[in-house]
Parts: C-alpha cells; structure tokens; sequence
C-alpha cells in the first residue's frame, strides 16, 4: 500500500472503495480509533443483561452488572480463543461459561474458575495471560444510555470527538416527555453489495431523492393522488411524500458539518417537518417541558446526522442506523427503531412504519439506493476514472476543525467525512 492521497478536496480515489487492502487500514485505524456505537441501554436493562456485536472485526460483548453499571468485554475465551456468548443478546445469569472447556467467568470477566485446575502449575498459570480473565474494553462511555466504545487507547476523548453534534442525540432524547428512550424490537438487516463508505455518503446526499426514488416514492404520491385527490394523505403517503421535495426545498433545509467527521442536513427544516400531530403528544409535551423548550425540541427536525464513521440517526422519527462494513465490497446496514417513553401509542406506529417503508430490505425506498451502490461498484471498476466527484459547492481552502452551516445541497459534509478519513488512513498507512 504507497497511496496516500485518497481524499483531494472535492474528489476521492476510488480505491477508497474498491480496494481490500485500504478496508484492512480503515479496520486498523479508523474503527479502531473512533468512537463506535455499540447499543443502547435499554436493551441490557438488569443484572446479567448482554448484547453482543462486532466492531473493527472484534467480537465484543456489552454486560450490566449487579451495580448498574455497564461492562464492555471481548467476547474471546483468554483458554482457547473460542467464542464465549454466542446470542446476540441474553441474560448470563451469576457467571459466563465458555462451551469449549467449560472456563467461568464473572459477569466483569474475572476468571471464576478452571476444570481441574489442580493439574496447572500455579505460577506457570499466574504468568499466563489467560488468569487474567476475559479482556476488559478499557474506554467505554455511556452517554444518555447510548453505548460507546474506542477499542484503541491512541485517538480523542468522547467529549472532543463528538463535540457538539451530541445534540442530535440530546435532541432525540428530549423528544420523549420523560426524557428516556427504548430500543423497540431487532433491526431491519439489509446487506449490500457496495462499499460501506458509499452508504454514507448517501446519507447526506440531498440531490438524490427526488430522481433516485421518482418511481417508488413518486409513483406512490400520484397513484393516491389519482385515486383519492380529495381525501387526506394516510401516514405512509405521508412519508413518502417528502422525499419528491425539490432541490430548492433541500438547498433551503441547510447543512451543519462539525469537526471530526460529523453533519446533518436539516437545520432550518426537513422532510420530517410537516408530518401530521399526533393527540396527546403536544399536551405531554409541555406539562414536561413547559411550552417554550417544548417549541424549541419540537422545531429541531434534523433530517440524516452521520456521527463519523458509521452511525446515521435520524431524530424526529427515532431511528439509528449502523453501517456495518464487512469487506470493501460488501456492507450490513441495520436500521433500529427507538421508542419515545410517555409519548402516545401512534408515535411509535410511525416510528415503525416509516422503517419499514423506508428502510426494509422489502421498502418501496431503500432498493432504489442499493441498485445506485450496486451501480457504482460496477462504474468504479472502469477505466473511465480514477476519481469520484464531490465538489458541489466546493470553496477552495474549506476548513473542518470548526463548525460550519451551508446550502442543504451542498457536498461539504462528505469532504468533511473524507478529511477526517484520509487523517486517520495517513498516520495509519505510516505504521504500516
């Protein structure tokens, strides 16, 4: 690996999403030093509660503990290597058994117990790395009960990292009476045949819904209004409405990018802005806020945040979505749906329908995205090019250490992405 200069200000090397040895890199470094969502609170809420994942290729486990707090492990037998918690999620009940050789370990991963542990040599065994237990993650962070790790100790602390776009996650937060969130159900698991990358990029592309999605999304809207011009939008209509809006409508919603990677569009409005009220939730609303900070929640209807590198939430409606890269070719995107606690029954109805409409393997929308990376994967392997265009709106000198607000059609927020991308792979590729 010689190549450097992936990212050049208003283009990325296509490399960068072709190339296996660069995902090995990204894997190295980019996940590794970053903080990476690893699931929600609510989703371990009791003693012996666990979530298990895979973040930069680890297997890792999340765990409460009888004190409340949240224990981050790998999920490796320190005995023989062997997968210990093979669920995704479960309770552990008193102690972890590793199904190999039967090893014990505390819920904290202490080592518990060895069978037949009198055939072991005491100070042989203590010099070994396996009495040690299954490996702590170090760096965990629980803010507002979402889970966040940095399974490397190089990189920047959580507050500096994410900065002030944990606003997105306050804001979505706030949105419930009793300022408490549930993770509802498994997510929707769509795997594509594209870069993981490119999924992201997607996410704060706004000059795509309204060509991309004419035949689902547009076709939905005129076969209603053709059949019922005269009768209220039902709530699928209506979110699929939006997604027609025109470039205008999007240069007007505006862009936010902060430093590190992140951004949202949706800073004056969004296609989330308009849906229809719901009875009760306003009421909720301020007798828990008061009806001016109710106002001010309510009006903050960002539209995509991607936290930098594989996180996109999506406040006003509850969902999160983690883009999950598996090889530079190939990528899992699971889209979760939150709860909004003390909100009315017929949120979390939207909040369902809207994923799946949206972004089900089987949705009239998400398809329409997948074919484009499958395209693109294809286009990328000509010889037509060795470079991907991203400089709508490009300024010359453009600086991603402060935050910045734009027109919504803007590219900014990739070039933000890819800035804080090509820092991570340099100093990566300079290791290696």
């Amino acid at each position: 690996m010689t190549r450097i200069s992936w990212f050049r200000g208003a283009e990325i090397h296509k490399s960068a999403y072709l190339d296996e040895a660069v995902f090995a890199i990204e894997q190295a470094t980019v996940f590794v030093q970053s903080w990476l969502y690893l699931c929600h609170g609510s989703q371990i809420p009791t003693a012996g509660d666990y979530f298990t994942t895979e973040l930069a290729s680890q297997p890792l486990v999340a765990i409460r503990q009888k004190s409340g707090e949240i224990k981050v492990l790998y999920n490796r037998c320190p005995h023989k290597g062997v997968k210990v918690l093979a669920e995704t999620c479960g309770n552990s009940g008193r102690f972890l058994r590793c199904p190999y050789h039967a090893w014990t370990f505390k819920p904290s991963g202490e080592l518990l117990g060895i069978p037949v542990k009198t055939e072991y040599d005491p100070d042989v065994l203590s010099g070994c790395e396996a009495s040690a237990g299954m490996k702590v993650v170090e760096n965990v962070v629980c803010y507002r009960d979402f889970i966040f790790v940095r399974l490397s100790d190089h990189g920047l602390p959580f507050e500096r990292f994410f900065g002030d776009s944990l606003s997105t996650l306050d804001n979505m937060i706030d949105r419930s009476p009793q300022g408490t969130l549930r993770v509802v159900g498994a997510p929707l698991r769509h795997r594509h045949h594209c870069n993981w990358k490119m999924v992201m990029d997607n996410q704060t592309d706004t000059c795509h819904p309204m060509v991309a999605h004419e035949s689902s999304a547009g076709e939905a809207i005129n076969l209603w209004a053709q059949a019922h011009p005269q009768r209220v939008q039902p709530m699928a209509v209506e979110l699929f409405s939006p997604f027609m809006s025109s470039l205008t409508f999007f240069a007007e919603m505006g862009l936010r990018v902060w430093p590190n990677g992140h951004g949202h569009t949706g800073v004056s409005h969004s296609i989330h802005k308009d849906y229809s009220a719901i009875p009760g939730y306003w009421e909720s609303m301020v007798e828990s806020y008061g009806e001016e900070r109710a106002q001010q929640i309510l009006n903050d209807t960002r539209h995509n945040t991607v936290y930098f590198p594989n996180l996109m939430v999506k406040g006003p409606i509850q969902t999160l979505r983690v883009i999950r890269p598996v090889s530079a070719s190939e990528t899992v995107v699971e889209s979760w749906i939150l709860e909004l606690i003390g909100a009315p029954q017929k949120m979390l109805e939207r909040t369902v329908q809207y994923n799946n409409l949206i972004n089900s393997p089987c949705s009239m929308v998400a398809h329409d995205d997948v074919e484009m990376y499958e395209r693109a994967t294809i286009g990328l392997k000509s010889q037509a090019s060795e470079w991907v265009n991203i400089a709508r709106l490009y300024e010359p000198g453009e600086r991603w250490d402060r935050t910045s607000q734009m027109s919504g059609t803007s590219e900014a927020e990739m070039r933000n992405f890819y800035a804080m991308w090509q820092r991570m792979m340099e100093a990566g590729n300079e290791k290696s």
